[in-house]
């Protein structure tokens, strides 16, 4: 029996899930859980990466202890963000992407590259956080003169396990500053925003070896295993670990809804593009897919109203509240706000009497949201789908997910797995044959 090893860490959380094949059936077991999340430091979000590092490496040795034949190990994380190296030392911090600090740069970047030719470029929807205007941002505060290289979170964390630093496809399409046409970084648009052309070298596919641990980490973690790349974006591995027999949509519901759909080659279109369509990188495919949001609604709610609820009792008294009226989920009210009911209160008339209609309102909006971006979807592609697949954290609400299917009128095809974790073990299974 041949064992492996997939880190899947999202916004709010990380897993360590090892998976093997047992009667031709792909089996998993979660070893570790830890939870992860910004901090706030001088005025900025900021992720610590320190202690990131120490659970990847607490899990892995929780996985050794009990499985201590590993064939191989791979991280998947969030896409966008990233660690700006000076040789092998680290220059601090590590800005998060709900970190306000771009706002002041965007203008600036697109009156040296428009974004219409950023889009055209890149596929790349518009997010205020895209690598592309946090690495502006540090070329005006400086953070770039000394920068040897910028790794996106999962490649910094191989990177800190294996000694190699490789930069992978799917991740590096999250920047906004990959080509839809070479699939390498664009250095045209490098050299228009006069970023340092060093720090974008090419770009590896998902199944590159990268070494094993290292012998510190084989001493202190107790084993030793190969370390490849998968689809290091979360939502790229996820995509990946979906049984489709098909190309239907998709939503991968964590933090963030991500809904789209595979295409054989990228969308750059002035439909697309007023519509923020982005075009991100899959394992031979294109992913045309868009950040609406997702179930930070919720989180953010249950921190303020009642952080001590199961989210099982947070449902149940949703669906009994009988608050119907919607906001638009997707507004950038919503984005970062400091206090989550008061951005809420600020957009309904009628303000919720308790905090089950918060709920309600929650998740009716992101119903809600999602039919609008699949209404969309099949517009752009010129196709009418009758189902929906979900995975993710959100698959396993079924209340959401019959609200998903009466706002849609779509078959929803819940799979409340491990998706992504998932896409991570095939994509080392598949390096290992």
């Amino acid at each position: 029996m041949k064992y492996y090893l997939a880190i899947d860490i999202g916004a709010s959380s990380g897993r360590h899930i090892v998976g093997w094949i047992e009667n031709g059936v792909l089996k998993t077991e979660e070893v570790y859980r830890f939870p992860n999340g910004v901090t706030e430091e001088n005025g900025h979000l900021v992720w610590n990466m320190k202690a990131l590092l120490a659970c990847v490496k607490a899990g892995i040795k929780a996985a050794f202890s009990k499985y201590p034949r590993i064939e191989s190990l791979s991280v998947d994380t969030w896409g966008c963000d990233y660690v700006l190296m000076d040789g092998d030392k680290e220059i601090e911090p590590c800005y998060a992407y709900r970190d306000k600090r771009t706002e002041s740069v965007v203008e600036a970047a697109h009156a040296r590259v428009p974004f219409y030719t950023l889009y055209r470029h890149t596929g790349c929807q518009y997010q205020p956080f895209n690598t592309v205007y946090q690495l502006c941002a540090d070329r005006l505060t400086g953070r770039l003169d000394r920068a040897t290289d910028f790794l996106m979170v999962p490649e910094y964390l191989l990177y800190k396990l294996t000694g190699v630093k490789k930069k992978e496809y799917t991740n590096a399409t999250t920047t906004g500053l990959v080509s839809v046409e070479t699939r390498e970084f664009d250095k045209t648009l490098i050299s228009a925003l006069q970023l340092p052309e060093r720090l974008f070298p090419s770009l590896y596919r998902s199944g590159e070896p990268l070494g094993r641990l290292t012998p510190e980490l084989e001493k202190e973690l107790g084993g030793n295993c190969a370390v490849v790349l998968c689809a290091t974006h979360d939502t790229a591995s996820a995509v990946e670990g979906i049984p489709m027999n098909e190309w239907m949509p998709y939503i991968s519901s964590g933090t963030w809804s991500l809904l789209g759909v595979k295409t054989p080659k990228p969308l750059t279109d002035d439909r697309s593009q007023s519509g923020n369509w982005s075009n991100e990188g899959g394992v031979g495919y294109n992913r045309y897919q868009k950040n609406i949001m997702g179930l930070w609604l919720v989180n953010r709610l249950r921190a303020e109203l009642c952080p001590d609820k199961p989210f099982s009792e947070i449902v149940e008294d949703a669906k009994a509240s009988r608050f119907d009226e919607l906001v638009n989920a997707d507004a950038e009210l919503f984005l970062s706000p400091s206090r989550m009911k008061a951005a809420f209160d600020m957009s309904l008339e009628t303000k919720p009497s308790r905090p089950a209609d918060y709920f309600r309102c929650a998740y009716r909006s992101l119903a809600l949201s999602y039919k609008y971006a699949l209404d969309e979807l099949e517009r752009n592609t010129g196709k009418t789908y009758e189902r929906l697949c979900i995975v993710g954290g959100g698959a396993k609400n079924q209340f959401l997910n019959d609200l998903t299917a009466h706002f849609t009128q779509k078959q929803v095809i819940a799979l409340p797995i491990e998706a992504t974790a998932i896409g991570n073990l095939k994509a080392q299974m598949e390096a290992d044959k």
